[in-house]
């Protein structure tokens, strides 16, 4: 039987890596400044990141049998992750992500693959979870999974999920998770209905309509959660910024570490800013991701704000 730390359930994927000096308007060429092969998806980046940080982590997603699954199984091995739980698909296809890195910024634009391999069996999710698992991760494509992780796992495993987009089914799983974590791109879903509204409504409103605790990240503002009816803001420190690939990923995969280890809701946050920020300083999603010794070390010197207070702002506040 395995203790678990965190048990990440998602995407794996290729990812392949293109540095050009600005990303080219339609019919133009530019010339390409660097080219790299790494493992990628939401599931593979976080499973790795918990790994580096010290974590004791399982991975169950699923690749084909092909070169390019086995590529991403050696990369989850040169991190020590758990594979036991991993699926391959004999003719199965692995999906490619097509990454383009301007070279100034470090912003990425991705092309990627839908996947065709089949979804994640709740039946083996029963045989996982007969080992002590404090959290679950879930990313965005294993979303209908929201009600049978809460069913099978029970009260005491935490259910983080990681947003990256409105889905058709994401209401369970707006209902079901510990700690619901989306990019600041989420709130501008139509169907929300929050839009016109300012950043930090929108916030107060979101939570309002989630049964735990929202995160929501922000790019280079680091990110906020809501605390005491306040909107409390972590700032991304300062860092030579490379390439983003990965950030969120690796924000989620810290902030589920940091919740397995007692963290409370600040110095999860903390953590997981922290983690993102360094994961920048090299190209792919998980050349520079720290250890946790770096990382807790920045996270120490992090200073949360006050953004907003619920109570001082108007139910109708419009964007200035």
């Amino acid at each position: 039987m395995m203790d678990i730390d965190v048990l990440v359930i998602g995407r794996s994927c290729l990812d392949i890596i293109s540095v050009v000096e600005q990303f080219p308007q339609e019919d133009t060429k530019t010339p390409l400044l660097n080219r790299m092969v790494e493992g990628g998806g939401q599931g593979g980046n976080a499973s790795c990141c918990i790994a580096r940080l010290g974590g004791a982590v399982a991975y169950y997603g699923c690749v084909g049998a092909d070169n390019e699954g086995l590529f991403c199984l050696e990369r989850l091995k040169d991190f020590d992750v758990g594979m036991e739980y991993v699926d391959v698909i004999e003719d199965g296809k692995t999906p490619i992500a097509y990454l383009f890195i301007t070279r100034k910024s470090g912003k990425r634009t991705i092309i990627y693959e839908k996947s065709t391999l089949p979804p994640l069996s709740a039946d083996k999710l029963t045989r996982i979870l007969i080992n002590p698992v404090r959290v679950a991760l879930l990313d965005p494509e294993v979303t209908y999974l929201a009600e049978d992780i809460r069913v099978l796992a029970g009260d005491d495993v935490r259910i983080v999920y990681d947003c990256e987009r409105w889905r058709e089914d994401i209401a369970p799983m707006m209902a079901t998770a510990d700690y619901f974590i989306p990019s600041a791109d989420f709130l501008q879903a139509e169907e929300l209905n929050l839009a016109g509204l300012s950043f930090e409504q929108q916030m107060f409103r979101l939570e309002e309509m989630v049964a735990g605790s929202l995160v929501v990240t922000r790019g280079e503002k680091g990110a906020y959660y809501i605390d005491s009816e306040q909107l409390i803001n972590v700032p991304a420190p300062k860092v030579e910024v490379k390439d983003t690939t990965g950030a969120g990923d690796n924000f989620h995969a810290a902030f589920s570490l940091a919740v397995s280890r007692g963290y409370d809701l600040p110095a999860a946050v903390k953590l997981s800013v922290a983690v993102a920020s360094l994961s920048c300083r090299e190209y792919g999603g998980r050349q520079s991701v720290p250890e946790m010794t770096e990382a807790q070390e920045l996270a120490d010197k992090l200073e949360e704000q006050v953004a907003a207070v619920k109570k001082e702002i108007s139910p109708d506040q419009v964007i200035r």
